[in-house]
């Protein structure tokens, strides 16, 4: 048992077990069994932006088999169907949408969402946008979406054979239309109020 962060060793891997012994305050994500601090608390801009999303799609999901979960949520990747203890990366992304029920359990998530929404923070970026976009691609997230306040717009990639495609940027004039979620449209305009 693990109380303090400062006593994990950050060269080592960690799995699902490991993290579950945990004690401290600290939110951590593993990403391939290596820990990753998380920032402290989000910005007012970040916290807008994600309960604005929420709204959107509480309202689009509701009374549907799909379900909507936001930050802090843990989301475990495996890789196949390894047992708890083998499972090497838990992601709390800011958003996400599931509707495979048989994914969903009293510890979160086990098995890539249908949709992870991710809003960038200074500081996160890089990981957001490289490590867990490769992570994401590979177990099969089908729409990653990435929300840029500093520059106002969202990026969406599609997963198509396996790998990603890039949408053309949204900016503040364009309206985001799911490829994946019909009748799921979000204006961009109105996250960065």
């Amino acid at each position: 048992m693990i109380s303090d962060f400062n006593e994990l060793d950050p060269f080592k891997k960690y799995s699902y077990a490991d993290y579950l012994t945990w004690t401290f305050s600290e939110r951590i994500e593993l990403l391939k069994g290596l820990i990753f601090k998380m920032l402290p608390a989000p910005g007012t801009s970040h916290q807008k932006i994600s309960w604005e999303l929420s709204g959107i799609l509480y309202n689009h999901f509701k009374n549907k088999t799909c379900q909507t979960f936001s930050a802090p949520f843990d989301v475990r990747l495996p890789k196949g169907t390894e047992p708890e203890n083998e499972i090497f990366t838990v992601v709390q992304p800011d958003l996400c949408v599931i509707c495979d029920p048989a994914k969903i359990d009293e510890r979160g998530c086990k098995g890539a969402p249908d949709l992870i929404i991710e809003i960038l923070s200074p500081g996160n970026s890089t990981k957001e946008m490289k490590t867990k976009f490769d992570i994401y691609e590979e177990v099969g997230v089908r729409e990653y979406w990435l929300v840029e306040p500093k520059n106002r717009i969202v990026l969406i990639y599609i997963l198509v054979n396996g790998k990603y495609q890039g949408l053309p940027p949204f900016t503040e004039e364009d309206i985001v239309k799911s490829t994946i979620f019909e009748g799921l449209e979000v204006p961009v305009a109105e996250l960065f109020v």
